[in-house]
C-alpha cells in the first residue's frame, strides 16, 4: 500500500479544513490550492463535513482529499464511501487499528504516546500522527523518539503554527506538520481567502 508521505509527493504541510458547508470547503480548498498544495485534509467535525469532502474532490480534483477525525468503523466506511484519498485518525485503540489497516487506502493513526506508537507499529504503521502535538511533548519528544523508534516517522499536529513549526521539520523522523493555522475559522467566517492562500504559501516555503 502506498505510504502517506508518498501521497503527500514531498508536501511538508498537511493542511486541516473544516467546512459548515459543501461550498465552504470548496472555497478553503480552492484558497489553498492556489499557494500550491495537493493534499488537503477535511476534518469531520460539523454535518456538512463528508459533503464537503465530495464537493472539494469534484470541484478541485487537483487536490487529494482524504478525511480526518476517524474514529471508529463506522465513520472509516463513511469516509470511504465519501471518496477519501486517504483517513486520518486523532487516536488509535487496537479495535480501530485492525479496521485501518485493512481499510485499502494509506492511513495516518494518531498517538499521543509511546505505547500508542509500539501498538500502532505492531500493525505495520510506520507513519503516524502526533497528536495533540504541543501537549504531547512536541518537539524534544519526538527528538528523544528517534533513537528509539527508528523506523517510525512523524506528522505532528496540534500547537503547530507558523512560528514553530521548523521546530519539528528540522527532525530527521518528522516528514511534515499538520495544523489550521492556516485557514482559522476567523478568515473563513469573513471568506478572507487570499489571506488562506498566503497563509499556505508561507507555510510551503
Amino acid at each position: 500500500m502506498t505510504r502517506f508521505s508518498e501521497l503527500m509527493s514531498g508536501q511538508t504541510l498537511l493542511p486541516i479544513i473544516q467546512a459548515d458547508s459543501p461550498e465552504q470547503g470548496v472555497q478553503i480548498a480552492q484558497a489553498m490550492a492556489g499557494a500550491g498544495l495537493t493534499l488537503v485534509e477535511v476534518v469531520l467535525r460539523t454535518k456538512a463535513s463528508l459533503a464537503a469532502l465530495t464537493a472539494i474532490k469534484k470541484e478541485v480534483p487537483q487536490l487529494k482529499v482524504g478525511a480526518g477525525t476517524v474514529t471508529d468503523a463506522q465513520i472509516l466506511k463513511q469516509a470511504i464511501d465519501a471518496g477519501s484519498d486517504f483517513i486520518v485518525t486523532p487516536a488509535v485503540s487496537e479495535r480501530l487499528l485492525g479496521e485501518l489497516a485493512a481499510c485499502g487506502v494509506p492511513v495516518l493513526p494518531g498517538v499521543s504516546n509511546t505505547g500508542e506508537i509500539l501498538m500502532a507499529s505492531e500493525y505495520g504503521f510506520a507513519e503516524l500522527k502526533l497528536f495533540p502535538a504541543s501537549l504531547s511533548g512536541g518537539a524534544p519528544f519526538l527528538a528523544a523518539l528517534s533513537s528509539v523508534f527508528q523506523s517510525i516517522r512523524f506528522c505532528p499536529t496540534g500547537g503547530v503554527n507558523q512560528q514553530n513549526k521548523m521546530d519539528y521539520l528540522s527532525l530527521n523522523n518528522v516528514f511534515a506538520v499538520g495544523g489550521t493555522w492556516v485557514a482559522p475559522a476567523k478568515w473563513v467566517q469573513q471568506g478572507n481567502w487570499k489571506a488562506i492562500t498566503t497563509a499556505c504559501y508561507h507555510a510551503l516555503n
